[in-house]
C-alpha cells in the first residue's frame, strides 16, 4: 500500500506541471484617456450632446449613426477623431469600420470628404478623422452649431453588440493675417530612409494613443504577441520627416508550415490621430519587416497637397506608430511566447521655422516643445512625461523656497553679528 501511495504521488507530481500550466493571457485592450468623459450619442442631431474642443469622450456604438454637439468659432480649423475599439476575436472584415464627418444643421459635410477606417485582417482599434478646415471661401467657416457624426459600418452577418469609442476635438487655430501658404508643396526629399543599425535599446510600446511609448531616432527592442498591436509616438517639428522600419524576428513554432497574411502591419498616425500610411507583410513565424516610406517633410502647406501620405502631415506634434502582429499567427507558433521585435526610427532635418498662429499650438495638443524632446529622449508616456514635468516644476519651487529660506537666515545672522560688534566696549 506504501509503494502504491508513493508511486501515485509521484505520477501526480510528474503530471503536476503540465496540467498547471497557464493558458496564454489575453493581450492588453486599447487604454482609454485617463479622465475621460462618458457621453452618448445620439441616433439624430435632435439631442445631441455637446462635444468640447480639447476634451476626450467615451461612448459605445453599434452598426449605424451617432450624433454629437460642437460649437464652433470662425478662426479655427477643427479635427474629431473617433476610435473604435473592436472585442479581441471578433470577426472584421474591409466592410466593417468608422466614419468621421463634421456637418452642418442642414446636413452637409465640410469637406464633402468623410474621414474612414476600415478594418483590414485583425480586429484592432482603428481611427477616422472628421475635419471643419478653416479656409477662404469654403463651406463651413462662420461660427456656429455644427454636428459630428460617426458611423460605424459593419458587414452582413457582423457582430450587432456596441463596441468602445474614444471621441477627441482638436482646435488648430488659424494664421495670422497674410501668413497663411494656400498651394500644395513643391518637390521633397523623398527617397527610401537610411534605417540605423546600432545596437537596440529595450522600449515597451503602449496599448494605444493615450499611453504610446515615446521614441527617438535609433534602435528600439521589444516584443509582440499574435493579436497584439503596440503603439508609440515620435516627436516630429517643422520641416522634419520621419523613416521607421519594423523587424520581427522568429518565433516558437508549433508547425513545421504557415503563414498569415497581413502578419506584420505598420501604420502612422499624425497627432490628430488621422491615419498618414499604413503597409503590411505575411509572417511564416521566420523573419519579416516593414519599411514605410519617409514621410514629406512637416509643413502646413501640406494640406493642400494632391498625395494622400503628404496632406495629413499638415502640423508638428506628436506622429503615433501602431505595429500589428496578426492572430492568426497563432495558429502556427505557441501564442504564449512573445516574439522579439526590433524597431528602426531616422529623424531627418533640422527644426524649421513654424508657421505665425494668433494662438499657441500647444493648446491643441499640437507643436514640439523641449519637454517633448526631452520625453522622447527618455521614452516617457504622456502620463508619466506629465508627472515628470510635475515634479521638476516642485524641485523648483522647493528650490526657490529653499534659498528663500537661506538668504533670510544669512540675513538674520549677519544682523546678530553687528548688534554684538556694536554691543562691546
Amino acid at each position: 500500500m506504501l509503494v502504491a501511495a508513493v508511486a501515485l504521488g509521484v505520477a501526480a507530481a510528474a503530471a503536476g506541471p503540465s496540467l498547471a500550466q497557464p493558458s496564454p493571457q489575453p493581450v492588453p485592450s486599447y487604454r482609454i484617456a485617463d479622465g475621460a468623459r462618458k457621453v452618448e450619442g445620439k441616433p439624430s442631431s435632435a439631442g445631441a450632446p455637446l462635444l468640447d474642443a480639447g476634451s476626450v469622450y467615451q461612448d459605445a456604438i453599434a452598426p449605424g449613426e451617432r450624433f454629437y454637439r460642437l460649437v464652433l468659432d470662425d478662426r479655427s480649423s477643427v479635427y474629431v477623431s473617433a476610435v473604435l475599439q473592436p472585442p479581441a476575436g471578433a470577426k472584421v472584415g474591409s466592410s466593417d469600420g468608422v466614419q468621421v464627418e463634421v456637418m452642418t444643421t442642414e446636413g452637409r459635410d465640410c469637406t464633402g470628404n468623410p474621414g474612414r477606417a476600415a478594418f483590414g485582417y485583425d480586429a484592432v482599434p482603428v481611427s477616422a478623422v472628421g475635419v471643419r478646415r478653416l479656409e477662404e471661401d469654403s463651406d463651413c467657416q462662420q461660427g456656429g452649431v455644427y454636428y459630428a457624426k460617426v458611423t460605424r459600418t459593419a458587414a452582413k452577418g457582423s457582430a450587432p453588440s456596441a463596441w468602445p469609442l474614444e471621441l477627441r476635438v482638436q482646435r488648430e487655430p488659424g494664421l495670422a493675417a497674410g501668413s497663411a501658404p494656400t498651394t500644395a508643396p513643391s518637390a521633397w526629399p523623398s527617397a527610401s530612409p537610411t534605417l540605423p543599425g546600432t545596437e537596440s535599446v529595450p522600449r515597451s510600446g503602449g496599448t494605444g494613443f493615450n499611453d504610446a511609448r515615446a521614441l527617438d531616432g535609433g534602435v528600439w527592442r521589444d516584443e509582440l504577441r499574435p493579436g497584439q498591436t503596440r503603439y508609440y509616438r515620435v516627436p516630429l517639428d517643422w520641416g522634419q520627416q520621419l523613416g521607421f522600419g519594423a523587424e520581427l524576428s522568429a518565433a516558437k513554432r508549433t508547425k513545421e508550415y504557415g503563414s498569415a497574411s497581413g502578419g506584420l502591419t505598420v501604420s502612422l498616425y499624425t497627432p490628430y490621430r488621422g491615419l498618414v500610411e499604413a503597409k503590411d507583410v505575411s509572417y511564416d513565424g521566420k523573419q519579416a519587416s516593414v519599411t514605410l516610406p519617409k514621410t514629406a517633410p512637416v509643413a502646413y502647406e501640406n494640406r493642400y497637397a494632391s498625395e494622400t501620405a503628404v496632406r495629413p502631415v499638415r502640423m508638428a506634434g506628436w506622429y503615433y506608430i501602431a505595429v500589428t502582429m496578426a492572430a492568426k499567427v497563432a495558429e502556427f507558433t505557441d501564442e504564449a511566447v512573445p516574439v522579439p521585435l526590433t524597431l528602426r526610427m531616422e529623424v531627418l532635418g533640422a527644426p524649421a521655422k513654424a508657421p505665425v498662429y494668433r494662438e499657441s499650438l500647444a493648446a491643441g495638443g499640437f507643436g514640439v516643445g523641449g519637454e517633448d524632446r526631452a520625453a522622447a529622449q527618455d521614452g516617457l508616456t504622456a502620463v508619466e512625461a506629465a508627472d515628470a514635468a510635475g515634479n521638476r516644476s516642485v524641485m523648483r519651487v522647493v528650490a526657490g523656497a529653499g534659498f528663500g529660506a537661506g538668504s533670510l537666515l544669512l540675513l538674520v545672522l549677519g544682523g546678530w553679528m553687528l548688534l554684538a560688534r556694536r554691543a562691546r566696549p
